[in-house]
């Protein structure tokens, strides 16, 4: 992106006023003009929070101002944005952004903050405390057709359970998608007053049609609605192999891990299809591989798993994820892999509220800049 002071040159076209400062303008050509009119295309600022859109707005004839104040046209909720804080304006096919004397400052991409205008081509964006301001070139339908996929990314996480912060069950969770849409999902529930199950799935692809494939296994694996018994995590891998043939679902499949814990034997029954395996965690020894090497549900049909025991220690910790929480690009461009996220497991702050999203931000903080390749599932089960 070019930095403020390098969009001068003697060939400007002339200033645009605007909100008592000014924005350097540029113009399409006659032809581009004419194609934008006749497609309806219009610029958008995407305000995005941790590579996730929090909100989209239209930027027309008037610049639109963005700050800490209710007043403005785009409010962040901010300590780091003041409230007035810069303002943005619609010059041909580009936006044009300038600080307007914030405290905190407006930075470009190369990191360097904005001391004049910043012409902002599409796709490109400015960094305003926690937030990037994205510039999206649009037609309003591909505007409402996103405004609904994120509505859809609310409903699938609508499905997801509440975290349990207290109790002799705690569970922490951190879910992140490398789209709007993922094909991860997980759950947990009680069977009945003596056992209580948990599951993470992983299915294949991203995008909408994993997301639908998600929420018809989540829904099918809630207390009543699978033929099978949920104590006995063979019979429900089974169900579900059944239930979700890949030629019947247009070659989609999905890998589970799947168990039951019983709190009178401290006992944990599980099972897993194509997943790796979970790990267990217990005070001052290493952690224990729960699960091992399967076909994934949809592959073989008549495919026939087996459930797995294991003792609970006191204070111990199980951890499910998704392979896209280890399977990342470092900073460095090397591939990332098991062995270098296992020691984020029962490190310093295990078993405390916001376990998970303190690993997801250890996992982010090593992997190259932007959002992680895969989905992003970890469930942290904590055990007195």
């Amino acid at each position: 992106m070019p930095r403020g002071d390098d969009i001068v040159d003697s060939a400007a076209p002339p200033a645009l006023a605007g909100g008592g400062r000014t924005v350097l303008a540029t113009h399409a050509t006659f032809a581009e003009a004419l194609l934008e009119q006749a497609q309806g295309t219009r610029s958008y600022v995407v305000v995005m929070h941790d590579y996730e859109p929090e909100g989209r707005h239209v930027v027309g004839a008037e610049p639109l101002t963005v700050g800490r104040d209710p007043a403005r046209h785009i409010v962040l909720a901010d300590a780091q944005v003041s409230r007035l804080h810069l303002q943005i304006a619609a010059v041909g096919g580009d936006l044009v952004v300038e600080d307007l004397g914030s405290s905190n400052g407006t930075f470009a991409n190369d990191g360097l903050r904005l001391s004049a205008p910043l012409v902002l081509p599409p796709g490109s964006g400015v960094r305003v405390g926690s937030r990037l301001l994205v510039h999206e070139r649009c037609t309003a339908r591909d505007a409402e057709l996103a405004r609904e996929l994120e509505k859809a990314s609310a409903y699938v996480r609508a499905l997801l359970p509440a975290r349990v912060p207290s109790g002799p069950i705690r569970v922490d969770w951190y879910f992140r998608p490398s789209l709007r849409l993922g094909g991860d999902a997980f759950g947990y529930f009680p069977i009945d007053d003596a056992n209580v199950a948990f599951y993470l799935i992983d299915v294949s692809g991203h995008g909408v049609s994993a997301a639908m494939h998600s929420v018809s296994v989540v829904n099918l694996l809630r207390p009543k609605a699978l033929s099978a018994d949920l104590r006995d995590p063979a019979a429900v891998l089974d169900a579900l192999n059944e239930a979700f043939p890949m030629d019947a679902h247009d070659g989609m499949y999905f890998t589970i891990w799947y168990g039951v814990y019983s709190a009178a034997q401290r006992e944990l029954t599980y099972s897993s299809a194509g997943h790796h395996a979970s790990r267990l965690c217990a005070q001052a020894a290493a952690s224990v591989a729960l699960g091992g090497p399967s076909p994934m549900i949809g592959a073989i049909p008549g495919f026939r798993y087996e459930s797995q025991r294991c003792e609970v220690p006191a204070a111990a910790i199980l951890y499910l994820f998704s392979d896209g929480v280890f399977e990342t690009t470092g900073r460095d461009g090397q591939q990332l892999g098991l062995a270098e996220f296992l020691p984020l497991l029962g490190a310093a702050g295990a078993g405390q509220t916001g376990e998970a999203e303190r690993i997801y931000r250890a996992v982010r903080g090593r992997s190259r800049p932007g959002p992680l390749e895969d989905d992003f599932s970890l469930l942290a089960v904590s055990f007195d």
